[in-house]
């Protein structure tokens, strides 16, 4: 099935679909559509003599890791990535997370065709205030984050953006090793399995390009990057711990309200103290500069929480991707509870026995 044609499906599907957020998946399918019209093939824009000499490195350095994903870390084969698009701002879309003021929990979303997942992307900044304005008068927590990139999972060939880019090859390298890694597995209604899987794959997958290529010494920095992110994601996750017990004591909102504020802020002092020691950016600085709330710190748990896991789950292969994915399908044929069991038996120590 080609990508218009899957596009037809899907509008298809969505007028067929009686609800109050019909017009937010018009929305999605219009944001869509202006990017699929922005498209250019990649090897016309190299024969192009108007296009400026740095796009052109660049898009070939895209070809590059195309190539490398589908020869070396065995990711699926696609036309995702032979089109460029200039979408005009800096991002592609923002994803609304949303929690309640004493949950720890993201709030999900289901959709049709897609699935359910724990946030809601908007192409339109007008549509997502008026919706972050609602969850706000609900008493909601809520995190904008923008997105440079997105996977469609298959159903188009996703393009190159401006909005990626111009970045370092490492992280170039990476965001697309990330999602390519969802065409190759996606488990509906489960983000935080399909965001850790797909950073585990990136992380070591951009450890093998910069083998490769013999830089070693980027290499040593990313690295040590990924340990800084793995300890700051652990300092993160153990203040939402600090957050879900408080939230089930038996204190009055006005008190669990103040309580929350100062657990939040003596996180931030943790990370200033925690990140002080670091040589190698851990890319959190920013982040921890913002407003902390219940949506903020588990938007990082569902793109984190559990690459530790599907790195060891890789480790156990020897390196050989066909074979762990292979064996992370299966897991994610398990049922939910069965599926966290399993993880969790590999989130222990080595010698602590595996369940699947």
């Amino acid at each position: 099935m080609n990508g218009f044609y899957k596009f037809l499906v899907s509008i298809v599907v969505l007028q067929m679909t009686a609800c109050a957020d019909l017009s937010y998946y018009m929305h999605s399918v219009k944001g869509q559509l202006s990017i699929i019209q922005k498209t250019q093939d990649i090897d016309d824009l190299l024969q192009n003599e108007l296009i400026e000499e740095k796009l052109k490195q660049q898009l070939k350095l895209v070809g590059s890791i195309r190539q490398f994903a589908f020869e070396e870390i065995n990711l699926p084969k696609s036309d995702s990535y032979t089109q460029y698009a200039d979408v005009g701002r800096r991002y592609v879309l923002k994803n609304l997370f949303a929690s309640a003021e004493f949950s720890t929990a993201l709030q999900r979303w289901c959709y049709p065709i897609v699935g359910c997942a724990g946030y809601r992307g908007y192409f339109d900044e007008k549509l997502l205030e008026e919706f972050k304005g609602t969850l706000l008068q609900q008493g909601k927590d809520v995190y904008v984050a923008n997105i440079p990139a997105y996977s469609t999972l298959g159903w188009f060939d996703d393009p190159v953006l401006n909005t990626f880019i111009y970045w370092p090859e490492y992280r170039l390298a990476g965001l697309i090793f990330h999602e390519l890694a969802h065409q190759r597995l996606y488990i509906d209604g489960d983000s935080q399995f399909n965001e850790s899987f797909a950073m585990a794959v990136q992380y070591s997958a951009v450890e093998k390009w910069l083998l490769n290529k013999g830089q070693f010494e980027k290499l040593k920095r990313y690295k040590q990057y990924q340990k800084n992110r793995l300890k700051v994601t652990r300092l993160i996750e153990r203040g939402r711990s600090q957050l879900t017990q408080l939230y089930k004591e038996e204190l009055d909102e006005r008190e669990k309200r103040l309580q929350k504020g100062l657990l939040l802020e003596h996180l931030k002092k943790d990370y200033q103290q925690l990140s002080s020691g670091f040589e190698v950016p851990d890319g959190f600085k920013y982040w921890f500069k913002g407003e902390l709330n219940n949506a903020k710190l588990a938007s990082v748990s569902t793109y984190h929480s559990r690459v530790n896991v599907f790195r060891k789950l890789l480790k156990s292969h020897a390196g050989d991707y066909a074979e762990f994915y292979q064996h992370v399908k299966k897991i994610g044929q398990l049922a939910k509870v069965e599926r966290t069991k399993c993880l969790d038996s590999w989130d222990k120590p080595k010698d602590t026995p595996k369940i699947c």
